[in-house]
């Protein structure tokens, strides 16, 4: 009996860890600042009280659609290196637990967010989550090489979120902000699946690197970056945002594309060598944080 089947029929006792590691704490974190990013760019101002349970409903709705994503993938985490210590694969939690604590954390995320703020927020939160869960592991993952690039929508609605608590609607700004997440996770999520393109071939999960081969898969990088800083950029011409956010959206987005670069030149195939994919999937995550922080900081200095 493999580990997957023992998760599935032994009751295991799990260790309060376990649940936080269900929720995927570390691609969280991205998730509520980007959250609090739209928020915080909004032109209505929540109670501080009230920004914080529509921020903990984010957190906690980002952490329900991770739980649902181990839940269901289970079988290919126990076969890649890099997830096969995840509670599931390991043993320390059965899989129905994992399931009503998914399910019960995603009720629960989106009516304390209607309930604290408004429902047309509860009910984006909730659209993102069947997203991420139903199209994006359900139906995209083990389908096709496009998984990243139509599942990315599932990342992208933090801020539209945040955007909804406060204000009610949404309006071209977070609509932008959604286009910069969606554009932007397909190089982020390609740079990091060319080095660690082995554990994903012997999941036979079809990402772009296992189908097509690297080199196609760096010039899809190449490709998303320009229209990705595109976005990055818009909000300053349209007047969604002043100078400040321009210039450092504009500086963070010609690094980006200098490392896309970078890594279109490379002709590597030992992960050993994948250096330039390791500093753009690295740069990729400071570069969200960066141009959403500048998104804020320009709206409260200048707005």
């Amino acid at each position: 009996m493999n580990s997957v089947t023992a998760t599935a029929d032994i009751a295991v006792p799990a260790d309060w860890r376990d649940f936080v590691a269900l929720t995927k704490p570390r691609v969280m974190t991205l998730v509520v600042f980007t959250g609090l990013a739209g928020m915080l760019a909004a032109p209505v101002q929540l109670h501080p009280v009230l920004a914080f349970t529509a921020i903990l409903c984010i957190a906690l709705g980002a952490g329900a659609a991770a739980a649902l994503n181990m839940w269901y993938e289970a079988d290919l985490d126990a076969l890649m290196k890099r997830t096969r210590n995840r509670p599931l694969p390991a043993g320390r939690m059965d899989r129905q637990t994992a399931l009503h604590f998914g399910v019960g954390l995603s009720f629960f995320s989106v009516l304390l967010m209607g309930v604290a703020t408004n429902w047309f927020a509860a009910g984006v939160l909730a659209v993102s989550i069947l997203f991420y869960v139903l199209v994006y592991t359900v139906w995209l993952k083990r389908r096709t090489p496009q998984n990243i690039v139509i599942g990315g929508a599932a990342g992208a609605f933090p801020p539209v979120i945040g955007w909804a608590a406060a204000t009610g609607d949404v309006t071209l700004l977070p609509l932008l902000l959604f286009t910069l997440i969606f554009l932007w996770t397909p190089p982020h999520f390609w740079a990091l699946s060319l080095f660690v393109r082995s554990d994903y071939a012997a999941a036979g999960v079809p990402m772009l690197p296992v189908v097509s081969g690297p080199t196609v898969t760096r010039q899809q990088i190449a490709l998303y970056t320009l229209p990705m800083a595109a976005a990055a950029l818009a909000p300053w011409p349209l007047g969604l945002a002043g100078p400040l956010y321009g210039i450092a959206a504009a500086v963070l987005s010609a690094v980006f594309v200098l490392l896309s670069l970078q890594v279109l030149a490379n002709r590597a195939t030992d992960p050993a060598e994948m250096k330039p994919e390791k500093r753009l999937f690295a740069f990729s995550i400071l570069y969200l944080f960066a141009v959403f922080g500048a998104l804020v900081f320009d709206h409260w200095l200048i707005g």
